[in-house]
């Protein structure tokens, strides 16, 4: 994703990592950092309990030395956002179990909200996430932008084989409607999720979307 304004630009890298833990998994990281020349990094299922500056230098470069972050519940889950502060300043705005955001600003004198969802896979967490989704209450003015892991699905089309739960899919439209945000487009793959059978199931688990507002403010 990339924000573009006359000679500057910025981009956003988003992931969901599915553990954080070991060295190759750094490697990794670190490579598609590198590749992608973003500025920001929003890590889903970091699996982690605790971050700091040390432990996020094993797989960003030196430039990423600010973040917000929520810790594994349980087992699984767990966010992060870094950033480069050279670049933005960032404060935390609010957190929940399914969340986090940060105001960044004075890049190109622009203010915008980043909010970095992982929400839950599991059949009683959704109608919860969706329920908080709808709820939330975002002046139309804010400069708004929600990434990645959604664990939903928005039409049966968005996985490779017959069902889905269509009371969910219904329920998150009507919180995407209520919220008044747009899709932005992805290119590439179809899907963005597999559960790695040999007769895989495929769905698009990873969305993005912006306030109308965003898209005024940042057409390019």
């Amino acid at each position: 994703m990339d924000r573009n304004t006359f000679s500057k630009s910025w981009k956003v890298l988003c992931w969901n990592v599915r553990g954080i833990n070991s060295d190759k998994k750094w490697v990794s990281i670190r490579d598609k950092i590198i590749e992608s020349n973003c500025d920001i990094v929003c890590l889903q299922e970091t699996k982690k309990e605790n971050f700091d500056l040390q432990f996020i230098k094993n797989f960003c470069p030196s430039q990423f030395d600010s973040f917000e972050y929520l810790p594994l519940v349980g087992a699984s889950g767990g966010i992060i956002t870094i950033w480069k502060s050279y670049l933005f300043n960032g404060h935390l705005v609010f957190s929940n179990d399914f969340s986090i955001s940060e105001l960044t600003s004075k890049h190109d004198d622009s203010t915008w909200l980043l909010t970095n969802i992982y929400a839950p896979c599991t059949h009683s967490g959704k109608p919860l996430f969706l329920h908080w989704l709808k709820d939330i209450q975002m002046p139309p003015e804010v400069n708004w932008l929600l990434a990645e892991d959604f664990n939903l699905i928005r039409k049966p089309a968005d996985r490779n084989k017959p069902g889905g739960d269509l009371a969910e899919m219904l329920l998150f439209n009507e919180a995407l409607i209520a919220l008044g945000v747009v899709e932005l487009p992805l290119h590439g793959q179809r899907f963005t999720w597999s559960n790695k059978q040999l007769s895989p199931l495929l769905e698009r688990l990873d969305w993005f979307f912006s306030s109308l507002s965003w898209t005024n403010s940042f057409p390019g």
